[in-house]
């Protein structure tokens, strides 16, 4: 298999999938005639016209209407919203109207929308473009929360989506999108986590950019004699949280990693339901997520604010290995 960048995994799921069903369509700020602001849908406009990807107004609310509108009647609309922090301007349409359509239409019409939209901190971009908006959004009966964190993932799990019957909020992280990866482009099926590296001693679950500075940190933490499982979610809801139980009963030891604040935060509700499910089998369970602050803008504390590999390390050996 081909080795490709994240953004062009992205796009290049966009591109079968148009091609694949004449009822998809594509719109969002800057999508088409642009290619969009971090240059991951350029081209798409050239080849399937500005009826099925065209350009819109900056109104994200707008976008989200247009999206629950067209999704019920009979259109699978993707659409782009730049920057996660401006989700919730789009609040009203996703979630009072599209995750809900379902149930109150007594199960005769659903809401087949993407909502494709970037997100995470360590990019310098700030305090209003660089948040996590997961705890936004995590108790919304109805809505899919998808997050990739390899080149294959993303083309896979955004197929996955796109072909989906539900509204599904697809998270694709800033500094993702340069990496490349293996990708053979088959859908990945959505609420399955994978175990990206296998170890005794630990198991340390993340997301996103998460799995990769667990994986840098269990190899860091290998060299001290402690071997950790990683395992990657890919998505929040659904929780795959049979994948951590099963990893527990080797490991006994969990460490939930999350790029967002820990109140409120995704990584509490790993715990509660591993809790729930295995109380049991659990020595040590604990997580490790950002302030509850704005993210700084300043490279030096931002990336202190974040948690990143060497923090992970950290956090694991005053567990693990407390001063006597």
């Amino acid at each position: 298999m081909a080795e490709v960048e994240f953004r062009e995994a992205v796009r290049d799921a966009l591109d079968e999938e148009l091609a694949r069903d004449e009822r998809v369509v594509f719109f969002g700020e800057d999508v088409a005639a642009a290619g969009g602001v971090f240059v991951v849908t350029p081209g798409l406009l050239e080849k399937y016209g500005p009826r099925r990807v065209f350009d819109t107004p900056i109104s994200e609310l707008a976008l989200a209407g247009a999206a629950f509108g067209s999704a019920v009647s009979g259109i699978r609309p993707v659409i782009e919203i730049m920057f996660a922090d401006f989700l919730p301007l789009a609040m009203d349409s996703l979630l009072n109207q599209a995750t809900k359509y379902w149930y109150i239409s007594k199960e005769q019409a659903s809401v087949p929308l993407v909502v494709r939209s970037s997100c995470g901190a360590g990019g310098r971009f700030g305090a209003i473009h660089s948040q996590m908006p997961v705890s936004w959004l995590l108790g919304a009966p109805g809505l899919k929360i998808v997050c990739p964190a390899t080149a294959g993932d993303a083309k896979g799990l955004l197929k996955a989506a796109i072909r989906d019957d539900n509204p599904v909020v697809f998270l694709e992280h800033k500094r993702l999108y340069s990496i490349k990866g293996e990708v053979n482009g088959e859908p990945v099926p959505i609420g399955k986590a994978a175990v990206v590296r296998e170890g005794g001693d630990l198991t340390i679950v993340s997301a996103m950019k998460g799995v990769h500075d667990a994986l840098e940190a269990a190899d860091k933490l290998s060299e001290q004699g402690i071997e950790a499982t990683v395992i990657d979610l890919r998505s929040l809801r659904p929780l795959d949280a049979d994948a951590v139980v099963s990893s527990l009963e080797t490991t006994n030891r969990l460490l939930v990693v999350e790029e967002g604040p820990a109140t409120g935060g995704w990584a509490g509700e790993v715990l509660a339901r591993v809790t729930e499910q295995a109380l049991g089998s659990i020595d040590a369970a604990w997580r490790l997520a950002t302030s509850d602050l704005p993210i700084p803008y300043s490279p030096q504390l931002e990336d202190a604010f974040l948690p990143g590999s060497d923090a992970i390390v950290r956090s694991v050996l005053e567990r693990l290995r407390p001063a006597s």
